[in-house]
């Protein structure tokens, strides 16, 4: 049996960081939620900052009740380590310094609903490693988002801007309406833009993790859940 987990970049991954990170994981996700793949869909997802305000504890695939869910729990494992691996290279080419890592034993936690926006593997990723944190951040930082951006999503999301007295009256945002009815532009516009600045550093963030990894090499039962060349491969949305 290989003593690594994967190759990054010409070294090895011991299998020891899986197996440690595996001590950390006690709970199960929803079916379907090993992909590191989804894509944010909506402006409103949110991080909370990588872990920060989270309040339930992320999530691993289903613990290991047969020999099937065990090695797909490794897999999984695995690709949340190399994450962390990766985005550690990746703020040393970018000079950023790194905060003190966190104690295996002492895993932050990560909302669930992060976790079906996310996809398991990136949200406990984000939780388990101050590396990826960073790097989501520098990322979200580097966000230009146009005016005409904002100005156009609060054009065509008119239903969320109501005021609280419309809401009590029960204006309807598509129908009959008066000016008055909405927050102004100019008072949603910086959360809006927070937001749509949030959304672009997280496909930003997934952009770079599909090419990071794309040159990882897995030794054997290791490899990505979802790998279709593991007779127990399993991806789902």
């Amino acid at each position: 049996m290989t003593k690594h987990a994967a190759v990054v970049q010409g070294e090895a991954v011991p299998r020891e960081r899986v197996d440690a990170f595996l001590q950390t994981v006690t709970t199960t996700p929803q079916r379907g939620a090993g992909s590191a793949d989804m894509r944010l869909r909506r402006v409103g997802a949110t991080s909370h900052d990588g872990a920060a305000d989270a309040r339930q504890p992320h999530t691993a695939p289903p613990a290991a009740h047969s020999p099937q869910a065990e090695r797909q729990r490794r897999r999984w494992a695995t690709q949340v380590v190399v994450a962390d691996e990766l985005a550690r290279r990746a703020c040393e080419e970018r000079g950023l310094e790194q905060p003190p890592e966190v104690s295996p034993t002492h895993v932050l936690a990560i909302a669930g609903t992060d976790v079906a926006d996310l996809g398991s593997i990136v949200a406990a990723t984000l939780a388990h490693s101050a590396a990826a944190r960073l790097l989501l951040a520098e990322l979200e930082r580097q966000q230009d988002v146009p005016e005409a951006a904002v100005q156009d999503y609060y054009e065509r999301n008119r239903d969320r801007y109501l005021t609280p007295d419309a809401l009590r009256r029960g204006v309807d945002p598509f129908g009959r309406t008066a000016p008055a009815d909405f927050l102004p532009y100019q008072q949603a516009r910086e959360g809006i833009a927070h937001e749509l600045g949030r959304a672009a550093g997280h496909r930003a963030f997934f952009d770079w993790f599909d090419q990071a990894r794309a040159d990882v090499v897995y030794a054997a039962g290791h490899e990505h859940p979802g790998d279709p060349s593991h007779p127990d491969h399993e991806h789902r949305h």
